[in-house]
């Protein structure tokens, strides 16, 4: 008996194989996305601990409903909603916690203690800037400028229309852009609900260090 193969003939095989059981087309598909994922869920959830509970759990849930997806989507996207859901619903819970311990804010600037002082900072910044951000606009910012989908995609991921997508966007980035320039240091974010306008059109980019 010949051995089976440990490659596929391009993604859509690596997809279809991962969609009928096979383990090592899964372990290919999720190490390709795992560090999009991670980047995903650490932007979101906003610290090191709650991104690896969040990733966990997505990629489990990406593990379980490979099965069920039915391609009418792009599997990235689609991954991406499961990423993004997983960090929202941390979120959610992390509501119903203490509040982080000076030790987990420790083991975060630790981490990221080798990238050099300039980018630490930037990082911390934009940490703290995209904290105050309500989840739904920090959500839609990440997607768009570290992830870079187009409005179409987030729109699929968020279940919102792109109109307000682009809204989300626009005011996610101006918050950013306010809190990154020091401008609103007593600022109190406002969480947009209730004026949401589908003709907001996005602003410059702020980029994610």
């Amino acid at each position: 008996m010949s051995p089976a193969p440990t490659s596929w003939d391009g993604p859509d095989e690596t997809l279809a194989a991962a969609r009928r059981g096979d383990r090592r087309a899964c372990d290919v598909l999720l190490r390709e996305h795992q560090p999009m994922i991670w980047a995903v869920c650490r932007r979101i959830v906003g610290d090191d601990h709650g991104a690896a509970d969040a990733a966990q759990e997505a990629l489990i849930a990406v593990v379980r409903g490979l099965s069920r997806f039915d391609g009418r989507s792009n599997v990235r996207t689609w991954i991406y909603r499961v990423a993004t859901n997983a960090a929202l619903d941390e979120l959610r819970r992390r509501r119903r916690r203490p509040e982080t311990a000076p030790e987990e804010v420790l083991t975060t600037m630790v981490d990221t203690a080798g990238a050099g002082p300039g980018l630490v900072d930037d990082r911390l910044l934009v940490d703290a800037a995209l904290a105050d951000l309500p989840p739904e606009f920090r959500a839609a910012v990440v997607l768009r400028d570290l992830v870079d989908l187009d409005y179409a995609e987030i729109s699929d991921i968020l279940g919102v229309p792109p109109g307000t997508v682009r809204s989300r966007i626009a005011r996610g980035r101006r918050a950013l852009a306010r809190r990154l320039a020091g401008h609103d240091g007593n600022h109190t974010p406002d969480d947009g609900r209730p004026n949401e306008r589908p003709d907001d059109g996005p602003t410059g980019d702020t980029a994610l260090p």
